[in-house]
């Protein structure tokens, strides 16, 4: 048996990793224990300082030695302090995946503990749910949604690649053609419609990633 702390970003992602995540890696012997990052005492969810984030980490690498510690945080919206985010070599990369796996180096070499996997989602949670847009049918009565939905992943090479503006982020395009969505109830339900396999065949950095859990519960 082997163990991993998952370090979230909100609510969304807690759910996500404890219905989807965390029964599927149980299977092959990893358990998972997914915790929402704290901001501030008393309150959870959201990366707004790294300065925060850090004793998180830390800490929970520091606590039990014998189990890994990995994140689920978007690359959408990281507060300046994150390691490597301000430098010119991450405003050189263009493609997402390679600002993600840029933060993920910088972040690993900062926290410097060997029982850690850092991971970054590009853009944000939701890009997975571009993975099979017509599972939005089923939470809206707007026969609109799905098709306008399904021609935004249908311009981008994989739902990664849907771009991190305040305009035209993941979440942002979802909640311009669904308003009534709710990102902490209708975020997991419609990944889990989705499952593991879909989304792993149309994003490849999550997919790198989730080979690295494999790894360690083989």
């Amino acid at each position: 048996m082997k163990r991993m702390y998952l370090l979230a970003e909100g609510q969304t992602e807690e759910t996500f990793v404890r219905e989807l995540l965390a029964p599927h890696y149980a299977r092959s012997g990893l358990f998972i224990t997914p915790i929402i990052v704290r901001t501030s005492p008393g309150h959870k969810g959201g990366v707004v300082s790294y300065a925060k984030v850090k004793p998180q980490i830390i800490r929970l690498c520091k606590q039990d030695a014998a189990a890994y510690v990995s994140t689920l945080f978007d690359l959408y919206a990281l507060p300046d302090d994150f390691p490597g985010k301000t430098s010119a070599a991450y405003q050189s990369k263009n493609i997402g995946a390679q600002k993600a796996a840029f933060l993920e180096a910088a972040l690993a070499q900062d926290v410097n503990e060997p029982n850690f996997i850092p991971f970054l989602m590009v853009h944000e949670f939701e890009a997975l749910l571009f993975v099979q847009p017509e599972k939005f049918a089923v939470w809206t009565d707007k026969a609109d949604v799905v098709s306008s939905l399904g021609k935004v992943a249908q311009k981008h090479q994989t739902p990664e690649d849907i771009n991190d503006k305040p305009q035209t982020a993941p979440s942002k395009r979802i909640l311009d053609l669904m308003p009534e969505y709710e990102k902490p109830f209708h975020g997991p339900l419609i990944a889990c419609d989705i499952g593991l396999d879909a989304m792993r065949q149309s994003c490849p950095h999550f997919e790198a990633w989730l080979q690295r859990l494999e790894a360690l519960a083989a």
